[in-house]
């Protein structure tokens, strides 16, 4: 059971932010995306931002602090640091996910897990709700492969990931500490012996999802043919248990080269994302085209910038012009977009409950 709802769409639970979006109010972001570094440590073979160049570039802490605090007092609820770089790179992270959780957010992190040692663990561990390591998968040879790293580096991150277990364990802490593979035809056969590993070391859950290229993207790598018999063939782990749980993004899978059900972007109200350079853009999507910043947090306050005028032209134009057919296959807000349309346009018999 995906009791995260990690396959499916929460934007449904945020019952004012839609009844102020169906009156036809400016809304917040509910969920913002930051990039505290551009630099990478890896050089997976399936990044969606390799056209991006790793800029070895961080966020100023002290700007990137006070654009959290304004976040959380205009009613952003959560962020994440992950983005076009490793986040662990920038040297006042754990600062950072401290003042998130002290300005009022629900923080998460997304890493490789290479810096994730014992420091780093009790530094951010007691200020995240999850905190999510990317192991695409269970020998040092195909991770070395997908990764674009040496072979110890597997061994490094599965000592890591024990050491964050142990924190967690001994100081009771919430945080939910969980692994995502992305499904590829090298790793698609270590499914299994991955779920083995991370459920004996005592993580919440391992993610199975499905490749999508991003449109901009230099790797030629496509789309694993029979994704959707893969997917119920090779992640059907016993090993699941209460403790332990495979979740296997299957709603996501079977979308795979079908239709949209949507023509046009309406998720983009409620949700933002802030570039290593500072750049406040409507989709992690678009990272690179200026025409969808919204403005820069070195040049302005978060509250003038999701209050701006620049940010109501692009909303506009992603929900009334954009051809949602020509954006990323299973894009991040896909599901989200689904149940927005519907929302906007019932069907004829939805009052019959």
């Amino acid at each position: 059971m995906d009791e995260f709802k990690i396959d499916g769409e929460k934007i449904s639970y945020h019952i004012p932010e839609l009844s102020g979006w169906l009156n036809g109010d400016r809304v917040w972001p509910i969920y913002v995306e930051v990039s505290p570094c551009g630099g990478c440590n890896h050089r997976c073979v399936f990044c969606a931002f390799d056209y991006l160049g790793y800029k070895t570039r961080s966020l100023d802490t002290r700007v990137l602090k006070s654009t959290l605090s304004r976040m959380g007092k205009g009613g952003v609820k959560s962020v994440m640091f992950a983005g076009e770089g490793e986040p662990l790179l920038h040297k006042d992270i754990a600062e950072i996910a401290v003042y998130a959780r002290k300005s009022g957010l629900d923080a998460a992190i997304t890493t490789n897990g290479i810096l994730l040692d014992k420091s780093m663990a009790e530094g951010i561990l007691p200020y995240l709700s999850w905190l999510r390591i990317s192991l695409d998968a269970a020998s040092p040879v195909t991770y070395a492969k997908l990764h674009g790293c040496k072979q110890e580096g597997f061994r490094q991150v599965l000592e890591n990931l024990k050491e964050a277990v142990r924190v967690k364990r001994k100081n009771n802490y919430s945080c939910i500490i969980g692994a995502q593979l992305l499904l590829l035809k090298d790793n698609y056969r270590e499914i299994k012996p991955l779920a083995g590993i991370l459920k004996d070391m005592g993580l919440d859950y391992l993610i199975v999802k499905p490749y999508s290229r991003h449109p901009k993207s230099k790797n030629k790598l496509g789309v694993l043919k029979n994704s959707v018999f893969v997917g119920t063939e090779h992640c059907s782990v016993p090993t699941a248990n209460k403790d332990f749980k495979v979740i296997i993004r299957a709603n996501t899978i079977r979308k795979l080269g079908q239709a949209r059900g949507y023509p046009h972007c309406l998720a983009l109200p409620f949700w933002a994302y802030i570039s290593s350079q500072g750049d406040v853009y409507a989709c992690s999507s678009f990272l690179g085209d200026k025409r969808y910043v919204y403005g820069n947090i070195y040049k302005d306050s978060f509250k003038n910038i999701c209050n701006g005028e620049r940010r109501e032209k692009v909303i506009s134009y992603f929900a009334r012009s954009f051809d949602a057919g020509k954006c990323r296959e299973n894009c991040r807000m896909d599901e989200v977009n689904r149940y927005l349309w519907e929302l906007k346009h019932p069907g004829p018999h939805w009052n019959f409950i």
